[in-house]
């Protein structure tokens, strides 16, 4: 499943995170929301997926509406790379330009090499993990931008068909329209923490991205509270018509942290901080 693997692949490291290069910048407007959530069982996830090619954030989310026991060994499709550990300046900028335009508020034109690949991956998981996804036109024109054409038609018909049930919705808080109930604001967020490349060659790439994510509904009454998982997932990108676009991914669980002890924040309080903090349009 990994195209970039038949090209001269160049791993950068084996392990996660990567190359560990990191830069941020702000949205141009606080509308940016993410995605992700806490998983249960993996089961009933899985077999979703595999059925209507949903992306990757949506896994975790119907798992997330089907909470229960069950194992969550997810399928490792990471690669050893083979290369040298990052510097002495993990989070230093690349130093390159990381996109050149932009489509619906989704960066684009990222330059032909690994950097630009990773910068497309990184940027690219925010949008298909974003709140966006459940609005039918937004999410169009977010598979339309960061998947290949001569896939893209398809991933349309399978995540209509995924974020259009009744059940799935009811499951996580949601209407038939997929809006909140009143008095609370659904949150779905994805903030990359690295990424690494796996193969990469001039027409294809295999990168990994390691983010966490938040997921659910903030305000009072919420049966399904914003709650944070963390995921490493692969994307396979084709160098189509000047740019990289996601063909398919694998998605995993962790690398997860130790979380420290902190009381979780008022229903009031996490409401205001998803408010008022704009999420990030890019982040590499």
């Amino acid at each position: 499943m990994s195209l970039g693997d038949e090209h001269g692949a160049r791993g950068e490291d084996g392990g996660y995170g990567g190359t560990g290069q990191t830069r941020t910048r702000l949205p141009d407007s606080d509308g940016d929301v993410y995605g992700g959530v806490r998983r249960g069982g993996r089961s009933s996830s899985r077999s979703l997926v595999t059925v209507v090619g949903v992306v990757v954030l949506l896994i975790a989310a119907i798992a997330f509406a089907n909470r229960g026991g069950g194992d969550s060994g997810a399928d490792d499709s990471g690669g050893d790379g083979g290369g040298t550990r990052a510097g002495t300046a993990p989070t230093a900028a690349s130093g390159e330009q990381p996109e050149k335009s932009g489509t619906g508020g989704i960066p684009t034109g990222y330059a032909q090499d690994d950097q630009g690949a990773q910068s497309a991956a990184a940027n690219y998981s925010v949008a298909l993990g974003s709140a966006d996804m459940f609005d039918t036109d937004r999410r169009h024109k977010i598979v339309d931008t960061v998947y290949a054409p001569d896939v893209a038609a398809d991933r349309q018909s399978g995540l209509d068909q995924a974020y259009s049930s009744e059940k799935f919705l009811s499951n996580i808080g949601l209407g038939k329209d997929g809006s909140a109930p009143s008095g609370q604001t659904f949150v779905s967020r994805v903030i990359p923490v690295g990424t690494k490349v796996k193969s990469a060659s001039s027409a294809n790439a295999s990168v990994q991205v390691w983010y966490t994510s938040l997921f659910g509904l903030s305000g009072d009454g919420s049966t399904n509270p914003v709650s944070e998982s963390w995921y490493t997932t692969t994307y396979e990108l084709k160098w189509v018509s000047g740019d990289w676009k996601v063909t398919d991914f694998q998605q995993k669980d962790g690398p997860v942290p130790v979380g420290r002890d902190q009381t979780a924040s008022t229903a009031d309080d996490m409401t205001k901080a998803v408010e008022e903090y704009g999420g990030f349009t890019y982040a590499r």
